[in-house]
């Protein structure tokens, strides 16, 4: 996927095993948060690095930050493995890449994480606002996918309204949680779905309104618009051949199994949809507004510019006959040579 760089981090006092992934660093720094997963086997997590981390390059260009691509997983549970030492050691490998990767809050992570991670390396960001930071951006996050959700139904009804509508929230984390807020008070018909149950009821606790179904059977359910909140490559071959829905716009990274086969079926179903490094990036755009001087209303008022870039990716992949995530992917690549040669004629 032509990476600049892959660190493989470990250490037996702490059980740390993690890997980071550096992709693309021709718009600046690598930035890209660092999940915690109990991943089957080494190659799978290499696996998630890598696109993920490719994920973060495309998602910088197209927002416009001047910020390169990169990612970090570490492997294990998080509910059983994670500690203070084993955060603060993963902190000291961040730090020994000299800035070239800046790290933050994803899956399986917290801002108490960064809070630890920060107290071996400044190249982190997502700290807790009481040390200055913009703590947990899961909010800018979730209102970015919902700009991206009402830009999709301009695109598909002719009307950004989602009252009525039959949203499908799989994943009920945090961002999950977020979204659902924004659907509930705009009037949707909210269902979630999630593997843990305390997520659930967290979600349920404040928005008794919504429908909980089961996670192993949601691709058959009538719905509208699905909502993929959790782990990437949920559209693939099975799933797509079973969605209902007129719309697919999420906060997962990487939901496409294969870009180009998925992609494609997608546009051959006249299935609406909104690539998913475009309507996630708010949380990539909080961290950056921590970078110049954190400023949370600064953060979403750029969340929001995500519904006309939408409709631009959108109305783009209807006229020219191509997915809408070639579409992305064209328009962030163009930025990025475009600024490579501005440094090479300096």
């Amino acid at each position: 996927m032509g990476h600049e760089q892959i660190v493989f981090c470990q250490d037996p006092y702490t059980g740390l095993k993690a890997i980071i992934g550096i992709h693309n660093t021709v718009l600046g720094p690598a930035l890209g948060g660092t999940r915690m997963w109990a991943y089957a086997s080494e190659a799978e997590a290499l696996t998630d690095v890598l696109r993920l981390s490719r994920g973060m390059t495309y998602k910088a260009a197209i927002s416009g930050l001047n910020l390169g691509g990169g990612k970090a997983v570490i492997i294990g549970d998080a509910r059983t493995l994670k500690s203070e030492a084993l955060m603060r050691r993963f902190g000291a490998f961040v730090d020994s890449l000299g800035g070239k990767y800046i790290t933050a809050e994803d899956v399986g992570m917290t801002t108490k994480d960064m809070e630890y991670i920060n107290m071996e390396t400044d190249h982190v960001v997502g700290i807790p606002e009481t040390l200055g930071g913009g703590g947990d951006p899961s909010p800018v996050t979730a209102y970015g996918v919902y700009m991206g959700m009402k830009a999709s139904a301009k695109m598909a009804y002719g009307s950004e309204d989602l009252g009525g509508k039959y949203v499908l929230v799989q994943g009920a984390g945090n961002v999950g949680g977020y979204l659902v807020n924004h659907l509930v008070e705009e009037g949707a018909k909210v269902m979630i779905a999630d593997i843990f149950q305390d997520r659930i009821d967290r979600v349920i606790s404040q928005n008794p309104s919504v429908e909980v179904v089961d996670p192993n059977n949601i691709f058959s359910l009538k719905m509208d618009i699905y909502a993929p909140c959790a782990l990437g490559a949920t559209l693939n071959d099975d799933s797509i051949s079973k969605l209902s829905c007129q719309i697919i716009a999420g906060a997962a990274n990487n939901q496409l199994a294969q870009e180009e086969v998925h992609g494609k079926m997608l546009l051959d179903r006249g299935i609406v949809y909104a690539p998913d490094f475009l309507i996630n990036a708010g949380g990539l755009i909080n961290c950056y507004s921590e970078l110049e001087g954190y400023n949370r209303d600064r953060a979403m008022q750029q969340a929001e510019n995500i519904y006309d870039t939408t409709l631009t990716v959108l109305n783009e992949s209807s006229k020219s006959n191509k997915p809408s995530y070639q579409i992305a992917n064209e328009m962030a690549e163009a930025r990025i040579e475009k600024m490579a040669q501005i440094h090479r004629s300096l």
